[in-house]
């Protein structure tokens, strides 16, 4: 065999052997904000933790990836190594996911977090994910717990509620609703500043700082700071991409996920000033008093038994809890 021929071999052979790309894309959702987005904080430190060790990883802004299915089949078919995703994403593989968002499920974040390590629940969603290729890395808060915006009635007690039409993210927002004695209409999320201002909405469920950031304070009026559950989204990881890595590797990754999942959490622990920003925006921010938060809670009860989950995962999640 000549010289060129064994070169050309060999250096086939080594390109075969070295992954097809070293760079570690990390797929935005929300605008590059370290202020106020909980999950651009999460990625952002995830990312330059992975540089400064060696790792390269690039973000990629909101939808230049696709948009929130595309990128699910991406990073499921290893195309994508990381993405910040919807929980109602992840719940397509396995709806274990769900029992995170039920409304006024958990006390506060702090037991969230507790269900997800000690008790075993994120071990557990990754069960039912990493079979499909896909891997939960962690459940990232977009801000602080989700409050009610309304564009035309101001939510002061839970009666006000009643009638109100509400923009839904999914089922499980219009099963809420319903318990709540308002209704939900399903709209994709760039179509609500439409739906706001025609009236196919009066209002949305969000953490505090959504409408700073998207620009809804023109149509939004009113900000019920309900606390109601976690702003849950959710960092997910190629599966194929995570067994690729060497056992190093795979350490970097987690002491990322780890300090990212730090940033995360100091960073929506305190929402004082995005409530003073949404009411220098002209928003009402209104406090419900401790009775009528109860009555929300317990009109979310039921929603408990209706979540749809793998058979056994609200149990866990009681569990989790210590109920």
């Amino acid at each position: 065999m000549k010289l060129t021929q064994i070169l050309t071999a060999s250096a086939i052979a080594v390109s075969l052997a070295l992954p097809a790309s070293a760079e570690v894309k990390i797929a935005l959702d929300s605008p590059p904000d370290l202020k106020k987005s909980g999950t651009y904080m999460w990625a952002h430190t995830f990312g330059e933790y992975l540089n400064a060790h060696g790792m390269e990883a690039v973000e990629y802004e909101r939808n230049s990836m696709g948009e929130e299915a595309e990128r699910l089949d991406q990073v499921s078919q290893g195309l994508l190594e990381v993405s910040m995703s919807d929980a109602k994403s992840a719940g397509t593989l396995d709806g274990t996911i769900f029992g995170a968002m039920m409304p006024y499920f958990f006390e506060d974040l702090d037991q969230l977090d507790m269900a997800l390590d000690e008790g075993g629940m994120l071990a557990k969603i990754n069960e039912g994910t990493t079979p499909k290729g896909v891997r939960v890395l962690d459940l990232v808060m977009t801000g602080t717990p989700t409050g009610i915006f309304t564009t035309e009635v101001p939510i002061r007690e839970f009666a006000d509620m009643k009638g109100v039409r509400m923009r839904a993210l999914d089922e499980v927002q219009i099963n809420t609703f319903e318990n709540w004695g308002s209704k939900g209409t399903i709209v994709s999320w760039s179509e609500v500043p439409n739906a706001l201002q025609t009236g196919v909405a009066g209002g949305y469920i969000n953490p505090a700082f959504v409408p700073l950031t998207y620009g809804h304070t023109a149509f939004i009026k009113y900000f019920t700071n309900a606390r109601m559950s976690p702003s849950v989204r959710v960092a997910i990881a190629s599966e194929d991409w995570y067994q690729g890595l060497s056992d190093e590797e795979r350490e970097i990754v987690q002491q990322a996920v780890e300090k990212a999942h730090e940033a995360n959490r100091n960073l929506v622990s305190d929402d004082s000033a995005v409530l003073k920003q949404l009411e220098e925006a002209g928003i009402e921010v209104i406090e419900l008093s401790p009775e009528e938060r109860e009555k929300f809670r317990e009109a979310s009860q039921p929603i408990y038994e209706t979540t749809k989950m793998p058979e056994g995962a609200l149990d866990a999640w009681n569990k989790a809890v210590g109920r």
